[in-house]
């Protein structure tokens, strides 16, 4: 399916430049590096992260998954994951006037690599989330709905701007790994699991696969 083969290869892109965010605020916290990168992030992470990637999540995936897969949007994995834009959109907030701020003194610029560590990391354990679990999962569920393909609007010339902001910082900042995040497959990486979302089996499973798991424990 196009839409989640791209959403995807978008995560690629993210994750690439959540990585150049955590070189660049280091940087700064140094006295090092240009504001106006600190501005094309923000570009970056409010459009094309934001208003591009994870808005066709919420406008198109999650409601063709509330309508054609009978998940509730109320709880499980759609409401965790929305749940989860709008708590790295608080810390985004936060974040936000540090990025390209001058001076930078140094309370701010202990801040800033702490915003930053957190932003970055949450956005990893989400991808990871997103990657191994509803991508493939809404794939299967949409299939068996016989929904073979999602609509949805193109990007702004704006949005494409801030893309190109991202791959542009990749290039300038190289990507720093955040050496105390956890990172990995399956449910157990996302920060919802046990929490608003019981996992594949309980939220995923339909009647015939519980009673098909069933035969199989004889």
């Amino acid at each position: 399916m196009r839409l989640l083969e791209e959403l995807r290869a978008e995560h690629e892109l993210i994750d690439r430049v959540a990585g150049s965010l955590r070189r660049y605020a280091a940087a700064r916290a140094r006295g090092e590096g240009d504001a106006a990168d600190g501005a094309a992030f923000r570009r970056f992470f409010r459009l094309w992260a934001g208003a591009w990637h994870h808005a066709r999540e919420e406008e198109t995936l999650f409601p063709a998954l509330a309508s054609k897969a009978e998940l509730s949007p109320a709880h499980g994995p759609i409401a965790a994951f929305v749940g989860q834009h709008h708590e790295m959109g608080r810390v985004l907030d936060e974040l936000d006037p540090l990025l390209d701020r001058v001076p930078l003194e140094a309370d701010d610029a202990r801040r800033l690599v702490d915003l930053a560590t957190t932003y970055t990391r949450d956005l990893g354990q989400h991808i990871d989330a997103e990657n191994s679990v509803l991508l493939p999962e809404s794939e299967v569920r949409l299939r068996q709905a016989n929904v073979l393909e999602l609509e949805g609007r193109s990007p702004t010339a704006a949005e494409l701007a801030a893309r190109a902001d991202g791959e542009r910082l990749t290039g300038s900042w190289r990507f720093a790994p955040d050496a105390g995040g956890v990172r990995g497959e399956g449910c157990v990486v996302c920060p919802s699991y046990g929490t608003t979302c019981r996992g594949v089996e309980a939220e995923w499973w339909n009647a015939s696969e519980w009673e098909e798991f069933s035969d199989h424990l004889g």
